[in-house]
């Protein structure tokens, strides 16, 4: 796995074009090289503030969008269309504005959809679609998706595996069903640590006072069960983005005297 980098930028608007730059780029040259290119995304208020700022981007016409693989890290687990849903929120924010192949899209099971209440199920069918996509070249039971999107929560939680919840022991499972989670709704559908550390690139964004500890921490050599930040890596690049609030418990030699 990589070691993290840092990015620091001054705000979390800059920290959100920034990266919906660096996004754009990093599909251009995926499907310029490969043909075509997939992202993972991730919900809340930094995940959805890149998505914006990549919709605004006059450089988003760049992107080949039917050349493009969306999936997601997790999901609320609710109905489908709910406003609280991850995949609701990034449609409202850019999917539905761009000409995206609905086939190369792939949410997760609704709460009420195909499994009922079942979240346990919803999992297995998404790992099964993951595995599915995946191909001999690739270094897990899912695709070897070129950026990993992930937001940091104030306790180190990223995607739905949450400190010393059974999720992120997980080795072996690529995505599972997440119940009693500490912050609504409780009942969720993450990926693993395992499928996480699958991709090329992992990027994780922070923003704001409240997650500077658990930047600190993730990023202090703490273990993944207490600080599941800490264990997302990418194969060849792990990343953290952060704006000037975020990164205020860092020591000052951990990013460059020319982050923006």
């Amino acid at each position: 796995m990589s070691a993290p980098q840092v990015v620091v930028h001054r705000d979390k608007e800059l920290m959100a074009k920034a990266a919906a730059a660096r996004l754009i780029t990093k599909i251009v040259d995926a499907q310029a090289a490969r043909g075509s290119a997939s992202v993972v995304l991730t919900g809340g208020r930094n995940g959805n503030g890149l998505l914006a700022a990549l919709a605004a981007s006059p450089a988003r016409d760049a992107v080949d969008w039917h050349r493009l693989d969306l999936w997601w890290g997790d999901e609320r687990f609710l109905p489908a269309g709910d406003p609280e849903r991850n995949e609701t929120q990034a449609r409202a924010a850019l999917l539905d504005s761009v000409p995206l192949a609905p086939a190369r899209v792939h949410p997760m099971e609704p709460a009420g959809g195909r499994f009922g209440n079942d979240a346990d199920a919803a999992a297995e069918e998404y790992a099964l679609e993951l595995a599915a996509a995946a191909g001999p070249e690739d270094h897990a039971a899912v695709p070897s998706f070129d950026v990993l999107l992930l937001g940091v929560g104030p306790d180190t939680h990223v995607a739905s595996l949450f400190p010393e919840l059974p999720g992120v022991y997980e080795q072996e499972r690529t995505v599972v069903g997440v119940h009693g989670a500490p912050k609504p709704p409780p009942t969720r559908v993450s990926l693993t640590l395992p499928a996480i550390r699958a991709a090329r690139e992992v990027w994780l964004l922070a923003a704001g006072e409240d997650k500077a500890n658990a930047a600190a921490i993730a990023l202090s050599g703490a273990g993944e069960v207490q600080a599941p930040a800490a264990g997302a890596r990418g194969r060849s690049r792990t990343l953290w983005l952060l704006d000037e609030a975020a990164a205020a418990q860092l020591p000052r030699d951990l990013y460059p005297p020319a982050s923006a």
